[in-house]
């Protein structure tokens, strides 16, 4: 969905820190909620939507947080949504129900055991498919002109615009509808385009922009 989320290519925002010390976390409790996120994984919670919820912050809202305190706002929304955890809960950061018929949530794994199930297939999101690729490296493709109204990887920036597929990715699971529960697995390219044909004022600029895009966002130039 189009939100405050994607900024690319938009101005007035003021300039990027840019002497940032480099460390994960500016504060203890970033990395806090780093593992919270990590190791308190829901059945249901997709990545995809994950991401949705966060881009549903109000604009307001959003600008005005830490990265990881929206981190933070999000995880509780969808613990909430899922119904592991009620609202009065969160403020009062005390349980006060038995978990409303949900069952137990699912144990809290440790950092080990997130990174070995991240290095498991449970946790991989490429698969091999019996479809072949609509397209090959070196052929001109053009994005489409609008996003989804929900979840979308394929940015403001870069819709109508015309490419060049630099690499073919394999089989990955499509994060519009992995949004909505359905998880199916598209084709995903690496894309480069021009700067210029991004942004019109980059006229002359041997600069180049590569984008991971779905193939029902793609269509041949």
């Amino acid at each position: 969905m189009d939100s405050i989320h994607d900024l690319g290519g938009k101005q007035g925002y003021g300039p990027i820190d840019i002497d940032d010390d480099g460390g994960p976390f500016h504060e203890n409790w970033e990395g806090r909620e780093w593992g919270i996120a990590q190791c308190a994984r829901t059945p249901g919670i997709t990545i995809d939507w994950w991401r949705h919820c966060r881009e549903l912050i109000m604009p307001v809202d959003y600008l005005a947080r830490p990265y990881f305190d929206s981190w933070a706002q999000t995880d509780f929304s969808t613990y909430i949504e899922a119904g592991w955890m009620t609202l009065q809960e969160v403020a009062s950061g005390k349980a006060q129900s038995d978990g409303g018929g949900h069952g137990q949530p699912p144990a809290a794994m440790s950092l080990q055991q997130v990174l070995q199930e991240d290095r498991s297939h449970a946790f991989r999101f490429d698969a091999e498919i019996d479809t072949p690729p609509a397209f090959a490296v070196g052929q001109r493709v053009v994005t489409a002109k609008h996003g989804h109204a929900g979840h979308t990887r394929l940015p403001q920036y870069a819709r109508g615009c015309v490419g060049t597929i630099h690499a073919c990715n394999g089989a990955h699971v499509f994060p519009d509808l992995s949004a909505e529960g359905t998880e199916i697995h598209q084709h995903c390219y690496n894309v480069m385009f021009s700067a210029a044909e991004l942004w019109p004022e980059a006229s002359g600029s041997r600069d180049k922009v590569f984008l991971d895009l779905w193939e029902s966002y793609l269509s041949e130039a």
